[in-house]
């Protein structure tokens, strides 16, 4: 893989690690939908969603599962064409329980205060595909399965 290819796989893979908010784009008879939602990784380095059920996307992938899930990063400068943007695509499925609850709780704390509730399911991504923009004239698509194990390198890497 090419010096560049190389830097925006590892790119694509902290930002996606580092992601605590996402837009996931749904669609529905034709009509396009998008919503703020808050992804964690599980174990396979697929998103995980916890939605409502009463929620428009929610409904919207029982009918039909294809997706699409944007992560951004920040700008470096002015031009927010220098945002680093991961869109992933692919497919939710609703999982039947609630047993990535504390791999979700890892990354959002805070949702201790709904994660129990009733109307609300833990859905699974399944990525087909990834394209990373990691700023102005700055593309790559990768295979998913070349992000994950740059995700799974990263996150097993000390900081620093």
């Amino acid at each position: 893989m090419a010096v560049n290819q190389e830097q925006r796989l590892q790119d694509a893979a902290q930002l996606l690690l580092t992601a605590r908010s996402a837009t996931l784009a749904t669609v529905h008879e034709g009509m396009p939908h998008a919503a703020l939602v808050t992804p964690a990784l599980d174990e396979d380095a697929q998103p995980l969603l916890l939605l409502s059920n009463l929620a428009v996307h929610t409904r919207h992938l029982r009918a039909h599962p294809s997706c699409a899930l944007l992560v951004t990063g920040t700008p470096s400068s002015d031009n927010p064409q220098t945002t680093p943007r991961l869109c992933l695509t692919g497919e939710a499925r609703a999982l039947p329980d609630k047993s990535k609850r504390e791999i979700f709780l890892k990354t959002h704390p805070y949702a201790t205060q709904y994660i129990d509730f009733a109307d609300f399911t833990f859905w699974k991504l399944f990525i087909l595909g990834s394209n990373y923009v990691g700023g102005f004239a700055n593309a790559s698509s990768f295979q998913f399965a070349a992000l994950q194990n740059q995700i799974f390198k990263s996150a097993m890497r000390p900081p620093g």
